[in-house]
């Protein structure tokens, strides 16, 4: 769920978000610096239009958890900590 990098200074692992690159109801793309990736706790990944009116009450249809705007990471860490390019799409019958 989360990617694991080693801290330079310290050697230790730090988890940061997958930034997936893409809607799962509709395949919109999603890249890492866009305000309209809505993301639960388990990081199942939505465009806000979809979040918006299509997800019964703004839910995560997966988890039920409450759907929220995604943190974007500066440009400058997305070098070293590149987003994912893994695309998931799933069949949810409100999509």
């Amino acid at each position: 769920m989360f990617n694991a990098a080693l801290k330079a200074d310290t050697g230790e692992a730090s988890r940061m978000l997958l930034l997936k690159p893409n809607c799962e109801c509709c395949d919109a793309d999603l890249p890492p610096a866009s305000n309209d990736a809505r993301i639960c706790s388990y990081e199942c990944t939505f465009c806000a239009n979809r979040a918006r009116t299509r997800l019964p009450k703004g839910k995560c249809p997966n988890c039920g958890g409450e759907l929220v705007r995604r943190p974007i990471r500066p440009a400058e860490k997305l070098k070293t900590h590149p987003a994912s390019t893994e695309r998931v799409v799933k069949n949810h019958s409100f999509c």
